[in-house]
C-alpha cells in the first residue's frame, strides 16, 4: 500500500534533519535562509507539517544535494505529503494531535494498547462510541456527536480491514464500568468477544484479582510500522484531552517493556475471551 500523507512528512522531514546536520547548519540558519521561523521548520523536521516545495528547493541547495534523481525523490514525498487524509473533514472536531495520530495509524502495521478505563475506539460498538462523546464531549451539539461517531466507525473501516494488527491489553474493569443501558453493554461485550475471535485482534484482560498487577497509571498506545525505518511512536491522553505523542527512542522502548509486562501479567488471549463473553451473558 502507497504510504499516506503523515508517513511521508516524516520520512522527508528526518532525511532533510540528516542532510542539514551533515552540511553542519544550524536550524536557525536554515529557518533564516528560508524566511521562516525556527520552530516552522522544526515541524516540517519532525514531520508535523507539509513541506512546501519551494523550501525543498532552497534546503536541497543549500544542503548540497545535486543528483537530480534524489531531488526528484524529494519533491515526490513533499508533495504527497501535502495530500489530504480521511480525517481531515473531522479536523475542527477532534482533540489537539488527534489528527496526526490518526495518520500515523492509518499507514501502521499494528498497534499495541492498554485501557484502564474504556473499550478502545477501535473496538467501540456505534452505541457506545456514541455514549463516549456525550459523556466526554457535552459541548457538542447533536449533529457535532453524530459526525464523531462517523469519524469513529471510518476508522474502524479503515483499519480493521486489511494487514494491520490490534495488540490490546483491557483492565477487566472497563468490562464493569457502564456506558448506558444494560442492553448497550451487553452489545459492546458480544463485539469485544466477536474481536477476540478475529486473527487481526489479540485481546487480553487485567484482572482486578491480579497480584502484584503491573498496571501503569494511564492508557497508552505504541503505533508500529513494517517498514524499519519508521520509527514506533508513543500516544497517551493528555489533560485537557489532547492527544501526546512521543517519538523518542527510549521512551517508547520503556513503553514497549511495560506493555509487555502487562501481557504476562494479564489472562492470556482464550481466557479473556471466555471471561467476556460470561460477563455479556449475564450482563
Amino acid at each position: 500500500m502507497l504510504a499516506g500523507p503523515t508517513i511521508r512528512r516524516r520520512r522527508l522531514g528526518a532525511d532533510l534533519r540528516r542532510l542539514r546536520e551533515a552540511s553542519s547548519l544550524k536550524l536557525e540558519d536554515v529557518a533564516e535562509r528560508l524566511g521562516v521561523a525556527q520552530s516552522t521548520l522544526s515541524r516540517i523536521e519532525t514531520g508535523k507539517a507539509p513541506t512546501r516545495t519551494s523550501y525543498l528547493a532552497i534546503m536541497l541547495d543549500l544542503y548540497g544535494v545535486t543528483d537530480q534523481a534524489q531531488r526528484t525523490q524529494f519533491t515526490d514525498l513533499a508533495r504527497e505529503g501535502q495530500r489530504k487524509g480521511w480525517w481531515t473533514g473531522f479536523d475542527e472536531l477532534l482533540p489537539a494531535g488527534m489528527d496526526r495520530y490518526l495518520g500515523l495509524e492509518a499507514e501502521a502495521s499494528a498497534v499495541l494498547a492498554y485501557q484502564l478505563h474504556l473499550v478502545p475506539g477501535l473496538l467501540q460498538t456505534e452505541d457506545y462510541a456514541r455514549a463516549v462523546i456525550a459523556a466526554a464531549r457535552p459541548d457538542l451539539r447533536s449533529e457535532q456527536a453524530e459526525r464523531l461517531v462517523r469519524a469513529q466507525l471510518k476508522r474502524q473501516q479503515v483499519l480493521l480491514g486489511g494487514e494491520f494488527r490490534l495488540h490490546v491489553v483491557l483492565d477487566e474493569s472497563v468490562l464493569f464500568r457502564s456506558m448506558g443501558p444494560a442492553v448497550l453493554m451487553r452489545a459492546q461485550l458480544g463485539h469485544l468477544a466477536a474481536a477476540a475471535a478475529s486473527s487481526a485482534v489479540t485481546l487480553q484482560v487485567l484482572a482486578l484479582a491480579t497480584a502484584a498487577r503491573a498496571a501503569p497509571p494511564g492508557s497508552f498506545a505504541i503505533v508500529t510500522f513494517a517498514e524499519p525505518g519508521d520509527a514506533d511512536v508513543l500516544c497517551a491522553g493528555g489533560p485537557g484531552g489532547q492527544i501526546l505523542l512521543d517519538e523518542r527512542a527510549a521512551e517508547v522502548r520503556a513503553m514497549r517493556v511495560i506493555f509487555e509486562r502487562l501481557c504476562r501479567s494479564a489472562l492470556s488471549p482464550g481466557p479473556s475471551a471466555r471471561l467476556i463473553k460470561e460477563l455479556a451473558r449475564s450482563s
